[in-house]
């Protein structure tokens, strides 16, 4: 039997499927429920809206939607923030313009410790000629 403290409220558990202590297990499920519930109803909400009406936290909601749980499918409007600008998305952990400056940014690098490299293997970085006898 290997006994943990839950991440989530710091009791001892029994470790599980789920990394929780029963209590927040069903807390949580909970907060799925209300969720679930609401969305029955209004198809057409955001996350934002989902929040306040079930007083679920933004970041416990996007825990749902990437774990499954809740389907982006169904809810036409209902997106979850970018990790980096909190702009909405439907799919990934980035919007398209982060992900679009993340790419540039490690060419960039990727270029930058290219010509590093070429520099050190050459002296100086420059060419030299010999000629022959």
């Amino acid at each position: 039997m290997n006994i943990d403290n839950c991440p989530r409220c710091g009791r001892l558990y029994t470790k599980n499927v789920r990394d929780m202590c029963p209590a927040c297990i069903k807390e949580q499920d909970q907060k799925y429920e209300m969720c679930a519930n609401y969305l029955r109803e209004n198809r057409g909400a955001t996350i934002y809206e989902l929040s306040e009406a079930t007083e679920v936290s933004i970041a416990q909601i996007t825990r749902f939607i990437r774990e499954g749980r809740i389907s982006l499918m169904d809810v036409p409007n209902m997106g979850y923030p970018c990790e980096t600008c909190t702009n909405l998305i439907r799919e990934g952990n980035l919007c398209e313009s982060c992900r679009s400056r993340l790419i540039k940014d490690i060419n960039k690098l990727n270029i930058d410790k290219n010509k590093s490299s070429f520099a050190s293997k050459n002296g100086s970085g420059t060419y030299q000629t010999y000629e022959r006898e």
